[in-house]
């Protein structure tokens, strides 16, 4: 029986009430036991951001504070619970944009002085990497094996971790310019395509060829940094050559070339890391791993097993954050009510319980 079989065994049962805010989905979820979801409520704002090409930072935190009441409300009606029938409260304080942590941590507080509840503070990019851990149909979740390697890929993060252990890590590398998803915006942008431009991306790609344009890869040799900068300006080039001798591009094939060239970095890399570190299996998660190209390449070329969650659980949800905050408080972790958000909090400052 393997270690993290037997943890799941002897952990005691706890539901846990999760709050997420970190950029522009407001969330509300229970899941007992840091794996089954009774709930998993989402208000997305995606629509309202789209006039701007991008997250604007007041309007959603503006927005979050409308949605809570009412997905906070709706994750319990789901769940068949109130607030008496949870042990504790989770919430992201980090990283993310300050005004929209502020406002989620807030309601937290509110909840866990109402309620009489234990606060947990969690790490968002953490609690990405426990989302393979999630099921909602009764299951065990991933049993993920370690050592693990996790590629953390989305709008605002692309970063790669050595996971030794159940709630310990340790960072490999990170992108030193745009993030993958901020790289897809950008380029969705270029190409007139909507926002968010992940999943306008993969829909024109699908038509598309992606070697008719051979874009840069910034494989960055001896380190396990990433780098789009460089493509996302070499699209830039390839765009205003074509516009200046067709009066339309070639939209299907430059979306698909540059999906192709990111595909290739972030599993190339990936799988090095892995290789040299004799990872057990590989976790790909951030709103990324949602990417078509990109889940089919980790399956085909990885002889490891590769965790990669639903994609509706890719995205920011708060279902994720209630099942970290769950091994967090089975680990003996409690905030207190002054707790504070950290808006650039590294993984790598991650305090482990374990150890106290």
């Amino acid at each position: 029986m393997s270690a993290s079989h037997q943890r799941s065994i002897s952990e005691p049962s706890y539901r846990i009430l999760g709050l997420e805010s970190s950029c522009d989905e407001t969330s509300a979820a229970v899941v007992e036991n840091g794996k089954l979801i009774l709930s998993n409520v989402v208000a997305s704002q995606a629509t309202l951001h789209a006039q701007f090409g991008g997250v604007f930072p007041e309007v959603a935190s503006r927005q979050h504070l409308l949605a809570f009441p009412w997905v906070i409300e709706q994750a319990l009606k789901e769940a068949h619970l109130d607030l008496a029938n949870v042990d504790a409260i989770a919430v992201t304080r980090g990283p993310g944009l300050p005004g929209s942590l502020v406002v989620g941590v807030n309601f937290a507080k509110g909840l866990a002085m109402i309620g009489g509840k234990p606060l947990i503070g969690v790490h968002h990019l953490e609690a990405h990497l426990y989302s393979i851990e999630l099921s909602g149909d009764g299951g065990t979740g991933s049993q993920m094996s370690f050592p693990a390697i996790g590629l953390i890929v989305s709008g605002g993060h692309t970063e790669l971790v050595l996971i030794q252990d159940h709630l310990r890590y340790t960072p490999l590398g990170a992108t030193l310019d745009d993030a993958a998803g901020e790289a897809f915006d950008k380029v969705a942008r270029l190409l007139n395509l909507p926002y968010p431009g992940g999943p306008s991306i993969q829909a024109v790609s699908s038509n598309g060829n992606p070697q008719a344009f051979s874009f840069p890869r910034a494989w960055l040799e001896g380190t396990w940094n990433f780098s789009f900068s460089g493509l996302k300006t070499a699209v830039l080039r390839e765009v205003k050559k074509l516009q200046r001798y067709r009066s339309v591009l070639p939209v299907e094939n430059l979306a698909a070339s540059f999906q192709a060239a990111v595909v290739d970095i972030l599993v190339g890399k990936t799988l090095q890391a892995a290789k040299q570190f004799e990872g057990r299996c590989i976790l790909v998660v951030g709103g990324v791993s949602a990417n078509r190209a990109l889940r089919e390449a980790f399956l085909q070329q990885s002889e490891l097993p590769v965790l990669i969650p639903p994609p509706h659980l890719c995205t920011d949800n708060a279902a994720m954050t209630a099942a970290i905050g769950y091994y967090r408080y089975a680990a003996g972790q409690r905030d207190e009510l002054d707790m504070d958000v950290l808006a650039n909090w590294p993984l790598s400052a991650l305090s482990n319980p374990l150890d106290v």
